[in-house]
């Protein structure tokens, strides 16, 4: 098949979104497709000649790319775009998507698991991986997601959604609870998100998070183990437990880098057979909920009294042959490869049942 690999982009997670991308592209050539990698944002400025003849171009169109420490300079990104317009999608990204026969969404973030593009492609009639448009949007704002989740009794810490500005932040950091989770309502990667265990620490939290958008959703801080269920097919795959370094929050280092820095991922997580049985059925129930289709990964803590409380939902989740749910489908046994094309496959499936209803 020919199939585009959309990553990159211009959100925060623009760098992790490189790697899953160009690594999903490599994967599926390997199994005979003509796959061909093209960032979303800096679009095709660069391609002279046919657009077709991408799909066989050596290795893909796929660079050498890798996760930095940091998020990545926004406005540096825009700034080296030729294209100078207020387009989020780059020189000839729909016309060369026009051409596949699916799009795979290597996408996080931003433009990715917002439903933007997916209501674009549907809108193109052309075909592409995951869930759909309105799915997509209700699980990346969390707190409409965790209106979902309280509608199906699915457990998440009590909560409250924010809106405010620069001078509300004194009266917040008075009414607020405290230690508690400051969440920007978009966010992903751990961008956007702190953990403020006092109120001074909540008064920088406030102006921190401001950064990325005037919404916010505060929670309760709950304490304990963090897991994550990924969703397969309708099925629940393995936990996996998420352990950061000694004295270390699950942050965007600790996601993305290995060694000290990095945190470690047990899979199958050592719980009990009750737990196990308990965080899958929740993780299937919102997935359903939120009319969530062919993956996802659902992220929870489970505090001392083994009690799971649900964090997010992610749609478009870490696709790198290192991240999550492929280490959970390696447990199943099926290969990274193998993962990419069935992602594709029933997706097409999905899709043309759509069609069809």
């Amino acid at each position: 098949m020919k199939i585009v690999v959309l990553g990159g982009g211009i959100s925060t997670e623009r760098h992790v979104s490189l790697v899953s991308a160009t690594s999903i592209c490599r994967a599926l050539r390997s199994l005979g497709h003509q796959a061909v990698f093209a960032d979303l944002y800096m679009g095709l400025e660069n391609v002279e000649g046919p657009l077709e003849a991408l799909f066989d171009a050596p290795d893909g169109n796929c660079g050498n790319v890798s996760i930095e420490k940091s998020a990545p300079d926004l406005e540096q990104v825009r700034a080296s775009r030729r294209d100078q317009s207020p387009s989020r999608i780059g020189p000839g990204i729909l016309e060369l998507c026009k051409l596949a026969d699916c799009v795979f969404l290597g996408l996080h973030g931003a433009d990715g698991e917002d439903g933007k593009i997916q209501a674009t492609l549907d809108l193109l009639g052309v075909p592409y991986t995951g869930s759909g448009p309105l799915g997509s949007a209700m699980a990346m704002d969390k707190a409409v997601a965790k209106r979902i989740m309280e509608s199906v009794d699915v457990p998440t810490a009590p909560w409250r959604e924010v809106k405010y500005s620069r001078e509300d932040i004194p009266a917040l950091v008075q009414e607020l609870p405290c230690p508690c989770a400051v969440k920007t309502v978009g966010g992903g990667s751990s961008i956007g998100v702190a953990l403020p265990e006092t109120r001074g620490e909540l008064r920088a939290a406030l102006e921190q998070v401001l950064a990325y958008g005037d919404r916010v959703v505060v929670e309760k801080k709950i304490r304990g183990r963090e897991l994550t269920v990924p969703v397969f097919n309708g099925a629940a795959l393995s936990p996996i437990e998420i352990v950061p370094p000694e004295g270390h929050d699950f942050d965007y280092i600790s996601k993305y880098q290995s060694g000290e820095e990095g945190a470690r991922e047990i899979c199958p997580a050592p719980i009990s057979e009750k737990e196990k049985a308990l965080v899958s059925s929740l993780a299937l129930r919102i997935h359903e909920a939120l009319g969530l289709s062919v993956y996802s990964r659902t992220d929870f803590i489970l505090d001392e009294d083994g009690k799971p409380w649900c964090l997010e939902v992610n749609t478009l989740p870490g696709m790198t042959p290192n991240s999550l749910i492929p280490k959970a489908a390696a447990l199943a046994g099926m290969s990274y490869a193998e993962l990419c094309e069935q992602i594709v496959l029933l997706s097409l499936k999905s899709r043309e049942c759509a069609c069809s209803c």
